[in-house]
């Protein structure tokens, strides 16, 4: 039934009137709130017009980065936002859109932005955290698969790399990282929607992604990976039903989170591993990343629990976002506590220890 579904659903999609509000442009340029109806936006694929715009208008905090090259050599480039500080900071990542299809994924990397930049200088809490944290955004991580779900097959979900003398094309990219890579969950048919490579990190989409995060590992301390469907949190692992040895805080904190999210618009939201809650997979970004030392690192799967599934409704885009803002505030002011007002009240009662010893001695001179 659910086949049927999804086959009439590509049919009415491909004849879809063109002069419609499309999905994909409202993500594009929902930092605008603007429609574009030319037919040659996916091709030219305004997000990078969008980005250049960020960094334009935000010159005091915003820079736009070189990460790599896709499959089909289109540039990838990420956001740094950034207030200048003589402390050391740590990073934020997160990536949205790495399968092609999950376009809600995208419009939330781009209402984060909006949301950070618009309030940074006002809003406390946000301005208490730029101030400690730098945030790097990537909006759409599969930009090959995001182009082909509007010109072909709307509900692609891989990279479109060649396969086979080019009889099969794509790569499931959240099955590509070296994280116990094509062991449960994965495919080695290329015609499989969980085609994990030819090989770990086989793809130039990961290869750069993976790359840049171990040059930074050191300092980052929290990955988040958009996606959707399913209203799921989800904490290591996948590929295991074993615990990471921090399992309780991700838990905790990530509970919070959902809590925070339900309180904005009344959705709930289920955490626990994938393994645990949703199904085992392998090579996934969010295990590698916790692999590697990053401490917190979540993949978020966001509305809804498959009435739309995909094709989410243009109506849903900004209760979507907005919620998921909160869940995304609520884990990063955890990550704050830890990383830095921890740290500074150490340091200041350090101090103060310090002072105290000395006081006897001054009182001599």
């Amino acid at each position: 039934m659910r086949y049927t579904w999804l086959g009439y659903l590509q049919s009415q999609l491909r004849h879809r009137n063109p002069n419609r509000i499309c999905y994909a442009k409202l993500i594009i340029f929902i930092y605008h709130n603007s429609y574009h109806s030319d037919n040659s936006t996916i091709q030219k694929l305004h997000i990078y017009q969008w980005m250049s715009e960020i960094r334009e208008k935000y010159t005091e905090v915003v820079t736009q980065h070189f990460l790599g090259m896709t499959y089909e050599s289109r540039p990838m480039y990420y956001l740094k936002i950034s207030q200048p500080s003589n402390n050391p900071k740590k990073i934020i990542w997160m990536d949205c859109g790495i399968h092609a299809r999950e376009w809600i994924a995208p419009a939330f990397c781009q209402w984060f932005v909006k949301e950070i930049l618009q309030n940074y200088k006002d809003n406390q809490r946000i301005r208490r955290l730029l101030k400690n944290l730098d945030f790097f955004v990537l909006p759409v991580l599969n930009i090959d698969g995001y182009i082909y779900t509007w010109t072909t097959d709307r509900l692609w979900r891989k990279s479109r790399s060649s396969h086979n003398n080019g009889t099969c094309f794509g790569t499931d990219l959240n099955r590509n990282f070296d994280a116990s890579w094509c062991s449960i969950g994965a495919s080695n048919d290329c015609e499989s929607l969980t085609f994990c490579g030819t090989g770990p990190v086989s793809e130039p989409e990961t290869k750069a992604v993976s790359s840049f995060i171990e040059s930074k590992k050191e300092n980052v301390a929290c990955f988040l990976t958009m996606h959707s469907y399913g209203q799921l949190i989800l904490v290591p692992y996948g590929y295991t039903k074993n615990k990471s040895n921090n399992h309780e805080e991700l838990i905790q904190v990530g509970q919070k989170a959902a809590n925070a999210l339900k309180a904005k618009h009344g959705t709930n939201y289920r955490v626990g591993s994938s393994a645990d809650i949703l199904y085992a997979t392998s090579g996934s970004s969010r295990d590698w990343a916790r692999d590697i030392g990053i401490p917190f690192s979540y993949t978020f799967e966001l509305r809804d629990n498959g009435t739309y599934g995909f094709v989410l409704p243009e109506a849903q885009i900004q209760a979507t976002c907005e919620e998921t803002m909160e869940a995304v505030l609520s884990v990063l002011d955890d990550v704050y506590e830890k990383y830095w007002y921890t740290n500074s009240a150490r340091k200041a009662k350090s101090t103060a220890l310090v002072l105290s010893f000395l006081m006897p001695f001054m009182s001599l001179l």
